[in-house]
């Protein structure tokens, strides 16, 4: 029986770094184009991610939440060049990109799989750090298996520039984009003049959601017999995939979500699949929303807190970085290395096991040994150059002495 979807989405994260000396200039550039806003959080319209991350992590990652009036009116009647210099203080920036209306009708024109793309952010930090994210869903199949075919090709846009013409197949439902191509060179526009990181080889990370028919999945179908398409969906393969997974496959890549029953969470170093069933109203209510909110930003902070991780090692890789790579090393401990974001239980588990899978304590546990051991090399070659100088000094006093004594000597 073909596995069929009642509801789903998928947010494609593109992670790039804006080149040293250049980050006020580019939010500049984005405040300076009509088609950008700047994204200003409130406590009463975002309540539940307000009252989610903690109040530390909160006041990092979305600023905005403590902004008075006065301060949200001298935002919006500012000139652009003031408030970019004003926004370049913050830890993080959000922007959002204004899409026009989709296009209707298209649907029945050509064969293919149809998507939309339903929201565009970009999130700057004022490491560097900033990623893109696209939010896509599927209009023409119910099918998962054109999902899986859609995500597995949709992942590699950026990755293979002189094969695009393998996405024929597949249809943009906006106005703003014609095809796989116009979306390839906006991607470009955002991220051409940046010096791009390679963690992914140039691929997106997947942030994905998808609920089920119940039919395929209830109190009487076991979620057994779906595991294989689960496994598919979370390692983002293609649906005609002939690789066998066992239990100790499956095991690594789910974790079991408390208080919802018919939901599974998949983790990789590339995706983060939640695949539910419509057998239970929370998984197309109030789990559907969590997810590409809170969740979302959770992910957001620990894939971050990599790629920074990443690039300090990098720095004290190279002598020529070094003294960059300790400050940045002694900034992320004191602002960002969180033990925890949110008191919420779910956002617990899924902070921890995202670091996990990142790696992220053992990155930084090597960068700590390696910080340690330039430090004693730093301060051993301090001292030498101490003892140096006093031996000279020594040395000099010495020869003053002696001239002074046959002076004397002289004299007498």
């Amino acid at each position: 029986m073909e596995l069929k979807i009642k509801y789903q989405y998928t947010y494609f994260i593109k992670p790039f770094i804006i080149e040293e000396g250049k980050y006020e200039k580019y939010l500049l550039n984005m405040l300076n184009t009509k088609k950008y806003k700047l994204k200003l959080f409130e406590k009463e319209k975002d309540l539940n991610l307000y009252s989610y991350f903690i109040p530390n992590v909160r006041n990092y990652f979305f600023p905005s939440f403590e902004f008075d009036n006065k301060k949200i009116n001298e935002l919006k009647t500012n000139n652009n060049d003031v408030n970019a210099k004003i926004i370049s203080q913050f830890h993080c920036n959000i922007f959002e990109y204004i899409l026009e209306e989709k296009t209707q009708g298209k649907i029945d024109k050509d064969d293919g799989i149809f998507f939309t793309i339903e929201n565009i952010e970009i999130i700057c930090f004022d490491s560097g750090i900033c990623f893109l994210l696209l939010k896509t869903r599927m209009e023409s199949s119910t099918n998962f298996s054109d999902l899986l075919n859609f995500n597995y090709k949709f992942k590699d846009i950026k990755a293979d520039y002189n094969r695009l013409k393998e996405y024929n197949n597949i249809k943009i439902q906006t106005d703003k984009f014609e095809n796989m191509l116009e979306l390839s060179n906006f991607i470009d526009s955002i991220i051409e003049v940046n010096e791009e990181t390679d963690l992914y080889n140039k691929r997106m990370f997947a942030f994905e959601y998808v609920c089920i028919d119940q039919e395929n999945w209830n109190r009487e179908e076991d979620f057994k017999n779906i595991e294989n398409d689960f496994i598919k969906y979370t390692n983002l393969l293609s649906n005609n995939n002939t690789i066998s997974f066992n239990s100790k496959d499956f095991k690594d890549n789910f974790q079991e979500i408390k208080g919802f029953k018919f939901a599974k969470f998949g983790f990789t170093k590339q995706s983060a699949s939640l695949i539910t069933s419509n057998v239970d109203i929370n998984n197309y209510t109030k789990l559907l929303y969590d997810f590409e909110h809170e969740y979302l930003y959770t992910l957001i902070i620990a894939l971050y807190q990599r790629i920074y991780l990443k690039k300090i090692e990098e720095k004290l890789n190279s002598k020529n970085n070094l003294e960059s790579g300790i400050k940045n090393f002694y900034k992320y401990t004191n602002e960002i290395w969180y033990s925890e974001i949110t008191n919420s239980l779910t956002g617990t588990m899924y902070y921890s096991k995202w670091k996990e899978i990142f790696e992220s304590d053992k990155i930084y546990s090597n960068i700590k040994n390696k910080y340690e051991i330039i430090f004693k090399e730093l301060k051993i070659e301090q001292n030498n150059k101490s003892n140096k100088i006093v031996s000279i000094a020594l040395l000099v006093s010495l020869l003053l002495n002696i001239v002074n004594f046959i002076a004397i000597i002289k004299l007498m």
